[in-house]
């Protein structure tokens, strides 16, 4: 891949988790409160069934299965828990939890791809972690043990979804729209029943909750997730969730632009921190080309194409 294909696809890529880091600020300033479970099927399952009907593909085989569990941990899982983590943690220790995701999935791609982690990747991912913690991690409150638990569970469910994407790649002919129709539709069905049987009827929603529901359904959730299951199979699963950082990052910074909230100079070094490790583990290693290969000057080629027409809406693409 040519540095200035690589650069295309992680700025790409990186929409996504800055995508992810508005959802704090919606939720608070315009959705119902106290409806998690809503919340995490409006995300999934409208996106999943728009891409579905752009995309008219279904699974075949052994792709039902496989999309399936990709649903469940990425989406189905990963959506409740983070809800459920975020209402009941103090200040911002359930985006500390997160960020250890690059280290999961370093040690999940040397158990499930055989790729043994290299020591800049797990350096980047510990500074990443650290530095998120100095953005976000305010003063005490007390641990709730539900809260922690289901914090580290959804962020080892994504982890986990993160390196079976990029194992398991793409069926062929079958393009990243379709891949993520699959996985928030079989999400969403997923966390359907749990949201009506725990939390009952739908609320009823003004003008502003309809707008926020509808900004997470498609640009949040369906544009964002076709982004990042891109990204993944052209990246490394370490150099993907390695941008995962951005998505707290961009949380602080609306909160000090749009929420008035403070920042401190320990804030915005641990934002220098983050950032920088996110930039650190995407560069390309260097590796030794063969003699012939070296001579003819040849370098491996690829498209630049992304998942967004001229419309704003995301398109198939094989």
């Amino acid at each position: 891949m040519s540095a200035h294909h690589r650069a295309a696809v992680v700025a790409l890529t990186a929409l996504a988790p800055v995508s992810w880091g508005t959802t704090y600020v919606v939720t608070t300033e315009f959705l119902p409160p106290e409806r998690p479970l809503f919340t995490a099927l409006v995300r999934a399952l409208p996106a999943g069934l728009l891409l579905l009907a752009a995309a008219r593909v279904l699974p075949r085989g052994a792709w039902w299965w496989k999309a399936a569990v990709l649903g469940a941990l990425n989406i189905g899982a990963f959506f409740p828990l983070l809800f459920l983590s975020a209402y009941r943690l103090p200040g911002g220790l359930a985006a500390v939890v997160g960020s250890t995701g690059p280290l999961l999935v370093l040690g999940l791609s040397a158990l499930l791809l055989g790729r043994r982690p290299a020591l800049r990747d797990v350096l980047a991912g510990a500074v990443a972690a650290f530095g998120v913690s100095m953005v976000v991690l305010k003063a005490a409150g007390a641990l709730d043990a539900l809260g922690a638990t289901a914090a580290f569970t959804a962020t080892a469910s994504m982890s986990a979804g993160t390196v079976l994407t990029q194992k398991w790649g793409r069926p062929e002919g079958v393009g990243p729209l379709a891949l993520t129709g699959w996985q928030l539709t079989a999400g969403g069905l997923m966390t359907a029943p749990l949201a009506f049987l725990l939390e009952g009827a739908p609320p009823a929603l003004d003008a502003g909750a309809a707008g926020g529901y509808a900004y997470l359904a498609l640009v949040n959730t369906a544009i964002a997730y076709c982004l990042w299951f891109r990204g993944i199979g052209r990246l490394t699963a370490t150099q993907a969730t390695l941008l995962g950082p951005l998505s707290p990052l961009t949380a602080a910074v609306l909160g000090w632009a749009v929420l008035g909230e403070g920042l401190t100079a320990l804030q915005l070094l641990g934002m220098a921190l983050a950032f920088g490790a996110t930039v650190a583990g995407q560069l390309p290693r260097r590796t030794a080309l063969p003699t012939a290969r070296l001579r003819a000057g040849s370098q491996p080629s690829g498209s630049t194409s992304g998942c967004v027409n001229r419309t704003g809406l995301p398109r198939e693409r094989a």
